[in-house]
């Protein structure tokens, strides 16, 4: 319970630190091009992580291999380079507010690719509290007739949230291996990508300041607030991750505010409020019943709790954490759990 604990909130933080990007990027805009923001925003994410991740082996993680390669494919190409391009150009065309507020859809889309793709279980209450925030999302797109957006802006934003609800689920895939090294690939590739395409359009930053204050939200924003958002998926699963990351939206409204000199609508309001109950309802959701666990082989950092209870091979440093080729042998206890790496089971109620 106390890694849940600790999960949750590890994923609230980076919810928080993701949620500032919205009003800010949206500032930037006047400034800057918007593949060039997205480029830029994860170019400063890769100089704050990259030089940490070099150092993977002394934090004894297991490092990313060959066989990982099409996974950290999808993820890059789906929350690296379509989402946050998708993601400026929609926030051209709509308040910071909203635009902020619409970011809720990544939850509930990360939640139902977990599930229907990945196999986690959600409980009926964690099912209502996806489907409010379907319903409130749903609601926003209704200002695009009130002239404070379009439709069309709406639309990309939820395709940027679908983008990185694939990437959640694609690096939760990948949450044994080392976070710093998964991020690291990501930025950096994102970076160069959206750069380069960038330049070719002609996209440009008019002055130094803007290109200065977008490698510092990047930094920020989109490197730590990644980094915590890996580890929030190792310890708590895609699904229960998306409910934290939730939060990330409000965070975002708030600041546009004044930074943006946004105002409130009666339905943002009523939208926000809505959202929040769908968010506690997913929190609050807990699962525990006897279940059993199937022989299996990997490698992840760990620890030799009840779930891993093996011997080690010569030359393998058994100083806690560690990370190391290790086999799990058949298991059946009860005790509550997410549906992370070593939780994916059928349940029948």
């Amino acid at each position: 319970m106390r890694r849940e604990r600790v999960g949750y909130g590890v994923g609230l933080a980076a919810a928080v630190l993701f949620g500032a990007s919205a009003p800010a990027s949206k500032g930037l805009l006047d400034h800057v091009g918007p593949q060039m923001l997205a480029g830029l925003l994860y170019l400063g994410a890769f100089l704050a992580v990259a030089p940490v991740a070099w150092l993977g082996r002394n934090r004894r993680e297991a490092r990313l291999r060959r066989s990982d390669a099409p996974s950290l494919a999808g993820l890059v190409v789906s929350g690296g380079i379509v989402a946050p391009v998708l993601l400026m150009f929609g926030l051209e065309r709509v308040s910071g507010l909203a635009g902020s507020l619409l970011l809720n859809l990544e939850g509930p889309f990360t939640l139902l690719v977990g599930v229907f793709a990945l196999r986690e279980y959600l409980s009926g209450r964690s099912w209502v509290g996806a489907a409010t925030v379907f319903v409130a999302s749903a609601a926003l797109t209704a200002q695009a007739s009130t002239g404070s957006g379009d439709a069309v802006g709406y639309v990309l934003i939820g395709g940027a949230c679908l983008g990185w609800a694939i990437d959640n689920n694609l690096t939760q895939r990948l949450s044994v291996r080392d976070p710093f090294q998964i991020v690291a690939v990501k930025t950096g590739v994102a970076a160069l990508v959206n750069v380069g395409l960038a330049l070719a359009r002609s996209e440009s930053v008019d002055a130094v300041a803007p290109l200065a204050i977008a490698l510092l939200v990047g930094a920020f924003a989109y490197g730590v607030s990644i980094l915590l958002d890996a580890y929030a998926l190792r310890m708590l699963g895609a699904a229960r991750e998306s409910a934290m990351f939730a939060t990330a939206p409000f965070a975002g409204a708030l600041l546009a505010i004044p930074l943006l000199g946004d105002s409130w609508s009666g339905l943002e309001v009523g939208a926000a409020v809505v959202m929040a109950v769908g968010v506690v309802l997913l929190i609050g959701d807990e699962h525990s019943h006897r279940h059993a666990h199937e022989a299996m082989e990997h490698d992840h950092r760990h620890v030799h709790d009840e779930h891993h209870q093996h011997e080690h091979p010569p030359g393998v440093d058994p100083t806690e954490p560690h990370s190391h080729p290790h086999e799990h042998e058949p298991l059946v206890h009860a005790h509550p759990h997410v549906s992370d790496v070593h939780h994916r089971h059928p349940h029948t109620e």
